[in-house]
């Protein structure tokens, strides 16, 4: 049965040629989740759709069809676009590839819609983007049904804030090797028990809770995306290696 859908809140995440004239649309949309469409003809001079299929602007599309890949039929701008720039936009199109990885397509997520906006907001807006994105992570997971009780003992004991803990994805949180209560030793690896409640709980505040969080949420995400790595993010790593190389005045 073929449907036609009109004027759905959405963001483009990822452009791709199709045949000679036109392009592969794949967007987030507000009330259908992630979508593949057919922009016939936008890669034309001429087309309306050309300037239109941006990442990042707030967009009214309409499309129909009854097969996986549906045909765009208009796409309006909202207003209210944004301008990420420099390493705020790098950061946007790593929030693109998380979702085109892990959002299973036609899988409605109003919520997360919600939350990308936000987000994107935010990126344009702080000159600190680490919490930001540390706070799309972790809602992400919770959304897709990947949520991991960061504030608790497997035995339902509480953390204590300045042990370090070791954890299994999937587990509670638990104690370093051994059985019973061990902690870990400064030499080993594991997590305080601080940086675990402020991640529980949303809170960003602590610059070392920025910096084991963003460990431990590379660790969570590598499980659930597989062998295949982000290309945003080693592009960032490869861009921030090469900020902080020493510039050399024999090379151009």
């Amino acid at each position: 049965m073929s449907e036609k859908i009109d004027g759905d809140p959405a963001f483009v995440l990822h452009t791709r040629p199709w045949r000679e004239t036109s392009l592969i649309v794949d967007v987030l949309s507000r009330h259908h989740g992630r979508v593949a469409l057919v922009a016939r003809g936008a890669r034309r001079q001429a087309s309306s759709l050309k300037t239109r299929l941006t990442p990042f602007q707030p967009l009214a599309l309409s499309w129909f069809g009854k097969s996986q890949l549906r045909t765009l039929h208009d796409a309006e701008w909202q207003g209210g676009g944004l301008m990420l720039r420099g390493h705020a936009l790098m950061c946007g199109f790593y929030l693109n590839e998380l979702l085109l990885r892990l959002l299973p397509e036609g899988d409605a997520h109003e919520g997360l819609f919600d939350l990308y906006a936000v987000t994107l907001a935010a990126l344009n807006e702080r000159a600190d983007v680490e919490p930001v994105l540390r706070r799309f992570e972790l809602d992400l997971l919770s959304e897709l049904g990947y949520a991991q009780p960061l504030g608790h003992l497997a035995d339902g004991g509480e953390l204590e804030l300045a042990r370090r803990y070791s954890f299994a994805i999937g587990h509670d949180a638990r104690h370093g090797a051994g059985h019973g209560v061990v902690p870990l030793r400064r030499d080993e690896n594991g997590y305080r028990g601080k940086t675990l409640l402020d991640l529980a709980s949303g809170d960003l505040s602590d610059p070392a809770t920025l910096a084991e969080g963003k460990i431990l949420m590379r660790t969570l995400l590598a499980h659930y995306l597989g062998d295949k790595p982000l290309a945003t993010r080693q592009l960032l790593i490869h861009l921030q290696q090469l900020h902080l190389q020493p510039l050399d005045p024999q090379k151009p």
